[in-house]
């Protein structure tokens, strides 16, 4: 953030000194008058020989109009410095939802990027908007190279640069191993990890043209521990956590964090369709007894991408998942 300290604005110069009785030799002070609105002109004289002369160098509306000038620049450099063009994928709904309304409101420009829910991202999209941010739209599969290169391209031509990347987009096609096809895993494999993969190669070439830059994956705890019927899931994910680490250490050298958030069980629209016993199963397995919201999912996100307060965290999981893994 830009800032102007009021020594820059106004400076205070003396070279005086004061001498004893027998020292009669002139000394020359430089101060600033209000009272005649600029430099004024005091003049002393005692026994001791001592003279002040100063000069008017300007007048208080000229004070008041450099101030207001720099203050103006000085807000407009940091709005610049303040608007971080971000990707989040798979942000039509659940986490990327909400993590795209939350930058949104910190007044970064989002791109909503969505599979097939054109309706849901542009509602994200006007909901950003509405709130006085900069919001755009992008329909494409982020397992095929083309439709990343194309997304990417959108936002460097829209707002010229990619400065934060937050690989959400994901599918599950749960069951168990014995009778899991090998297009259930692969589709799972395809967009989880394959299309993390993609962004981040994509992104990271932007950011290294300036040497800087933020790169969030949403994970799973399901990486960490496993689960049953989500062998191609977990396996996924677990795989993002790994790249996570690997490019946090290839990419270090060029100041671009690399992390990962690994979420339990968020309240989504397939949690609200659980069975009351199916449910207390599930959150007799969580400490905190609760699911996550979405919200606290962003806020984490949120201080990751953007709070200055992370610059010095790159290649870390971060598990949110009330009290799960331990």
């Amino acid at each position: 953030m830009a800032a102007v300290a009021g020594s820059n604005v106004v400076a205070l110069k003396s070279a005086a000194r004061f001498p004893d009785s027998s020292d009669r030799k002139f000394v020359q002070i430089r101060q600033w008058s209000p009272i005649s609105g600029g430099f004024g002109s005091v003049q002393a004289r005692s026994s001791i020989g001592l003279q002040c002369k100063s000069r008017r160098s300007f007048a208080s509306s000229g004070v008041k109009a450099q101030v207001a000038t720099v203050e103006q620049a000085s807000s407009e450099a940091a709005q610049k410095v303040e608007a971080p063009v971000v990707i989040v994928t798979g942000a039509s709904r659940g986490i990327g939802k909400a993590v795209a309304l939350t930058l949104g409101k910190a007044g970064c420009k989002v791109l909503v990027n969505y599979a097939r829910s054109s309706k849901e991202a542009e509602e994200v999209s006007k909901e950003i908007e509405s709130y006085g941010g900069q919001a755009i739209t992008f329909g494409g599969d982020v397992s095929k190279e083309a439709d990343v290169e194309a997304m990417m391209k959108t936002a460097v031509d829209t707002w010229g640069t990619v400065d934060i990347l937050i690989n959400n987009a994901g599918i599950t096609r749960d069951t168990l191993l014995m009778r899991m096809k090998k297009s259930q895993w692969q589709e799972v494999i395809d967009l989880n990890l394959t299309g993390v993969f993609l962004c981040t190669q994509a992104a990271a070439k932007i950011m290294m043209k300036k040497k800087k830059g933020k790169i969030i994956n949403i994970a799973s705890v399901v990486g960490l521990v496993g689960n049953i019927g989500q062998a191609n899931y977990s396996a996924a994910k677990a795989g993002v956590i790994g790249l996570t680490k690997t490019v946090a250490k290839e990419y270090a050298s060029r100041n671009i964090n690399v992390n990962a958030v690994a979420p339990g069980f968020i309240a989504s629209d397939m949690t609200a369709k659980l069975g009351d016993d199916i449910e207390k199963k599930i959150l007799a397995t969580i400490p905190l007894g609760r699911y996550g919201q979405p919200e606290e999912v962003a806020g984490l996100v949120e201080f990751l991408a953007i709070n200055p307060a992370s610059n010095y965290i790159t290649g870390q999981v971060f598990t949110i998942d009330g009290g799960m893994v331990m």
